[in-house]
């Protein structure tokens, strides 16, 4: 999510009635695709009976008297959305520069649209779920309005429960609570026709607890019924948490271990006569599901024999009544039967990101036993086809609405480039790249004049966008810094600076290599056979870096915090805070036109 420049907001409010008589207000929450009966702001973890969650009525199961019937369900589970209003075209650069269409996939609509499709087709009871990031580090259409089309988006398209992810705490527990609950920002107001009215949906977060009470900030869990039998979802995050966000946002709470806290609640949900448990985790796991060219379905539904990550040792942690562990966190495409610690086979699967994959599990719960009938579980991952997918028309007017909203201040000119300039997020976050050296030398900027400062540092990680040739828009400066984060300097030694850098690798992480873009004049060599800086190699113009002497550093508040377990910059002093990142890189990008690519800074990495 984003805190947007007060400027800006004024010349939305001026277009605001753009296309406004085409669509209903984007907050009814009258929506016949929605439950029948809704659950409000989940105070309760029950929900009332609901039949109508699918078409069918579970009747005709052959050598099943009337009333034992095992009951059908299906799990349509997404993750990672981060506002992705948009369907995304994507594109592949052959050696001769030539760039190929693959495809375009995702966008609101069309995963609305297949989760209709899925729904219509399956003669049984449907879920649709979220493991977590629907918010935060989001596109333009949905961040500049603080995520609120997208989480009246998720409620149209009559979203049961959704973890929640790092991202949704990307602002800290206040602004989160207000997403669920509703009501206007505190500062820049109401953006729709009507009042923001939060989440028709539980948020979940069992593992996210307050630091007096150990309560969990939101429900731990959710129960759904299904002609007296019920399907219970627990949600949790990935622990590392407090090392990806801001730590002064979610100072107050403390993330506990994912599967320890998932086997607590499975044994209270069985004490409760739930059987049937459904884990819905944000954290997860890489396989061969990548999307390197056109995304298939072959791609997303990979073999998981070298599956990797998080996700592996969650798996074997968690308590075989988990039936289902539906995963995020992590972007990777896979649908796999994985043990479960007992002789059985559990289901684990991961959606991939942005809307662009929809993950389908379906199984038997016996009405004796009221459990998953293991033998009948299945999982498989649906590739979001523009081509292959009708749109939800009441969802693509909502995408419409807001998309006029945000375009006469996403077209506005902000800079130009003279030459492209890469190496966001989205590709090896562990080597130096063009683009975080830019945001390095844009925060450098507004050091250097406002206090004199004399280095700059910026997460390759926090970089989500690279810049094109040619002129360079609001939307697109936007894209590169969604977060909110603020700019500060604080005073570092030459050896607390050493510090932060030899800690770009962290085997306790879940990324190993996590690399910093540094600004211009400041180089060094790493070492990639010890992981290290090379002593004596650090310098500043020229100069070699005593370790003994202060340095002025500017960064964002999020590294300064010790974000990202960068924690050598908690030991910084005399901190002081400065302009939003996005203000100041605008400001950046209009004080320096034509902006070419910069050099290698570093050595080695």
């Amino acid at each position: 999510m984003k805190r947007t420049l007060a400027l800006a907001l004024a010349a939305v409010t001026a277009t605001s009635m753009v296309g406004a008589t085409a669509v209903a207000a984007p907050s009814d929450k009258a929506n016949e695709k929605a439950h029948t009966a809704p659950h409000g702001k989940a105070k309760g973890h029950d929900k009332a009976d609901n039949p109508n969650k699918g078409p069918g009525n579970n009747n005709g199961k052959k050598g099943s008297p009337p009333g034992q019937q095992p009951v059908d369900v299906q799990l349509l589970q997404f993750s990672d959305f981060h506002g992705h209003l948009q369907p995304m075209g994507l594109y592949k650069e052959l050696d001769d520069e030539t760039e190929v269409y693959l495809g375009t996939y995702g966008g609101a609509a069309y995963l609305a649209g297949l989760v209709n499709d899925l729904r219509g087709d399956f003669e049984g009871t449907t879920f649709t779920v979220s493991s977590g990031d629907s918010i935060g580090g989001s596109t333009f259409d949905s961040g500049l309005f603080q995520d609120e089309p997208t989480v009246e988006i998720l409620n149209a398209m009559g979203l049961d429960a959704s973890a929640v992810g790092n991202h949704e705490f990307d602002e800290g527990v206040t602004e989160l609570m207000r997403m669920v609950e509703g009501g206007n920002h505190p500062e820049l107001g109401q953006f729709g026709e009507t009042p923001y009215a939060g989440a028709d949906f539980p948020y979940l977060a069992a593992n996210v607890v307050w630091n007096d009470s150990g309560e969990p900030i939101l429900p731990p869990y959710t129960i759904e019924n299904i002609k007296g039998v019920k399907v219970g979802f627990i949600g949790v995050v990935t622990d590392e948490t407090p090392t990806l966000v801001s730590p002064s946002g979610v100072a107050d709470v403390t993330f506990l271990d994912e599967a320890e806290t998932m086997n607590r609640y499975a044994a209270e949900l069985q004490r409760r006569g739930v059987e049937a448990i459904v884990g819905l985790v944000h954290e997860g796991g890489y396989d061969d599901g990548v999307y390197a060219d056109a995304i298939t379905s072959e791609d997303v539904n990979a073999g998981c024999e070298d599956l990797t990550g998080p996700i592996v040792d969650i798996n074997a942690a968690t308590s075989s009544e988990v039936d289902v562990l539906l995963t995020g966190h992590t972007h990777s495409g896979f649908a796999c039967m994985l043990p479960d610690g007992s002789g059985g086979q559990r289901a684990v699967a991961g959606p991939g990101d942005w809307g662009r994959v929809l993950s389908q599990t379906t199984f038997q719960v016996d009405r004796r036993t009221k459990d998953v009938i293991r033998e009948s579980l299945t999982v498989a991952n649906h590739v979001v086809d523009t081509a292959e997918v009708t749109p939800d028309p009441e969802v693509a007017a909502m995408v419409e609405y807001w998309t006029a909203q945000a375009d006469y201040v996403g077209s506005q000119p902000v800079g130009s480039a003279a030459e492209a300039i890469t190496g966001d997020a989205g590709g090896d976050r562990g080597i130096e790249t063009p683009m975080a050296d830019l945001v390095a030398d844009s925060i450098h900027w507004w050091g250097e004049q406002a206090a004199g400062g004399d280095i700059a540092f910026m997460n390759v990680g926090g970089v989500r966008a690279s810049i094109d040739e040619g002129p360079i828009t609001y939307r697109e400066a936007y894209a590169v810094m969604p977060f909110g984060n603020y700019l500060v300097t604080i005073d570092m030694t030459g050896q607390q600076i050493m510090d932060v850098l030899n800690q770009q690798y962290n085997p306790d992480r879940s990324r190993t290599m996590l690399a910093l873009g540094v600004s211009e004049g400041f180089t060094y060599t790493w070492d990639p056979s010890t992981n290290s800086v090379v002593p004596g190699s650090m310098e500043l113009n020229g100069t070699s870096i005593d370790l003994n002497a202060t340095y002025q550093v500017s960064t964002l508040n999020f590294l300064a915090e010790g974000g990202d377990s960068f924690s050598a910059f908690t030991d910084g002093t005399n901190l002081v805070g400065g302009p939003e990142d996005l203000a100041n890189f605008v400001n950046y990008l209009e004080a320096h036109p034509g902006l070419t690519a910069p050099g290698d800074r570093v050595d080695g990495l």
